[in-house]
């Protein structure tokens, strides 16, 4: 996982987000059910853009700004042209559900 600290990172991956998707995982690093979607996250195999709450908040209210999707913590949001095309959050988050939903089966 490849953390994100600030604003130009984020622009960064929205950008990207045009060329292919982009795997966006919020993490509370306080949190037992955010450590559960954590090592579910660390059994995908591509790549994901870390946020962890605490230290970005910003980031994080930018993320719901631009997205349209309420925050929450753990939660997984796909970006694909510069918008949120799937999201998951607490014991939702599956990186098999990740999987499928990168492939366009959900």
């Amino acid at each position: 996982m490849d953390k994100v600290t600030n604003k130009q990172e984020l622009e960064d991956l929205i950008a990207r987000s045009r060329q292919e998707p982009v795997v966006i995982f919020k993490h509370s690093t306080t949190c037992p059910i955010s450590a559960d979607a954590y090592e579910e996250m660390a059994r995908f195999t591509g790549e994901v853009a870390l946020i962890e709450v605490q230290n970005t908040r910003e980031l994080s209210k930018e993320i719901e700004a631009r997205t349209g999707v309420d925050h929450e913590s753990p939660q997984v949001i796909i970006l694909r042209n510069g918008k949120a095309v799937w999201h998951a959050s607490h014991w939702k988050i599956r990186s098999d559900a990740v999987r499928d939903a990168l492939a366009g089966n959900q």
